[in-house]
């Protein structure tokens, strides 16, 4: 067997059980070999909870000449410089999204790793998915004809209701709907239909501060500020020539998301980006409604196959899928959204980024060297 990559986790919250569970359990190159957190107590139970034989300090992992890859699962507003840490301590880095807040910020990063020779990976990776491998392939198999639309819409609670620890993140830009959400529907619709060319958009902020309605909350009955918009939407043009629109709010009550493709001879109702299955239904000119069997594995909640896929690159010298040049196609295209809102003008995309190749049929829910 090809050595491990050993990996050390930085940010051990909430997120980070789903990565930590599946990056000991679902795939074989990946060995976790360390936790680290700004509160120890974190970072001591999350390596008690999922065997990881280490907890120490941020300094002292990146300061581990074993780790190769950094798992970044920080809070969004320190993304990027953590990424630059873990880069000039010599290691590859794979961050959760947002990739950065700003565009120089995300420039510096990649800028970094290129001088270094190192990678940078970035969440999502549920495009690499059973739901969205298969959409990906029905819809290069031509079952929906020539594409030329998608719409895709997410639509969420306030987050001062949620009963999330941190709820707070998610009222400030980083955790607001397009930040948070719109890199889920954003890279599924690049893995789709290739790099975004241009983008229009708007974005509304009903209130600047919310009460915690959640009795489970520590800060309940408090009001707090809200200060990035809830409310964005978006035109996206493709250079294939396909049009997408996407809304993402979190305004609403319950959890509402949608993603549908529109082909000259079909409709695709894509399951949810934000998770990895989901039933997948084609429309066809006949009038013939069928829900579609599976081509790809990773159907239940693979978060981390980004990760696992970055270190199968590393050994075998391919380019990974969900990498740091994708997600700054996909944050471009975000900040995009608001300098339009802003401006009243479109936004060019400058950042470009290829379509990643699909995931080969038939591989083993622990294999990703192909």
């Amino acid at each position: 067997m090809t050595n491990k990559v050993k990996i050390g986790v930085i940010g051990c919250g909430q997120i980070s059980g789903i990565y930590l569970k599946n990056c000991t359990e679902m795939f074989e190159l990946l060995e976790v070999a360390v936790c680290a957190d700004i509160v120890p107590e974190l970072a001591a139970r999350q390596a008690e909870a999922y065997g990881v034989p280490r907890a120490c300090t941020v300094d002292e992992l990146l300061a581990d000449p074993d780790i190769e890859i950094v798992l970044n699962l920080t809070a969004p507003k320190v993304h990027a410089s953590v990424n630059l840490q873990a880069l000039k301590a010599g290691k590859h880095v794979y961050t959760e999204k947002p990739f950065a807040l700003a565009r120089e910020e995300a420039d510096e990063v990649l800028a970094l790793a290129e001088a270094k020779g190192l990678r940078v990976g970035c969440a999502p990776d549920t495009f690499l998915g059973g739901g969205l491998q298969t959409s990906l392939k029905l819809i290069d198999d031509g079952w929906i004809g020539t594409p030329y639309g998608a719409s895709g819409t997410i639509l969420m609670g306030n987050p001062a209701d949620s009963g999330h620890p941190n709820f707070h993140n998610f009222l400030t830009l980083g955790g607001d709907p397009m930040m948070d959400m719109g890199p889920y529907y954003i890279t599924a619709l690049v893995a789709m239909f290739g790099p975004v060319r241009r983008v229009t958009g708007t974005v509304a902020q009903l209130r600047r501060e919310a009460k915690v309605t959640n009795p489970q909350s520590p800060r309940y009955g408090e009001t707090v500020p809200v200060t990035a918009p809830m409310n964005a939407a978006a035109v996206l043009d493709f250079d294939n020539g396909v049009i997408a629109t996407l809304h993402t709010a979190k305004e609403s009550y319950g959890y509402m998301p949608r993603l549908e493709v529109y082909g000259t001879e079909g409709i695709l109702i894509v399951p949810d980006p934000n998770m990895f299955g989901g039933p997948i239904v084609l429309k066809q000119r006949n009038g013939r409604t069928s829900e579609m069997p599976y081509s790809h594995g990773f159907t239940d909640n693979s978060r981390g196959i980004g990760v696992a896929d970055m270190a199968h690159a590393i050994r075998s010298g391919r380019p990974h899928r969900a990498s740091g040049k994708l997600a700054r196609h996909v944050l471009d295209v975000m900040l995009g959204v608001f300098d339009a809102a802003a401006s009243g003008r479109a936004s060019e995309i400058a950042a470009k980024a290829e379509r990643p190749a699909p995931l080969p049929l038939g591989l083993p829910g622990h294999r990703l060297d192909e």
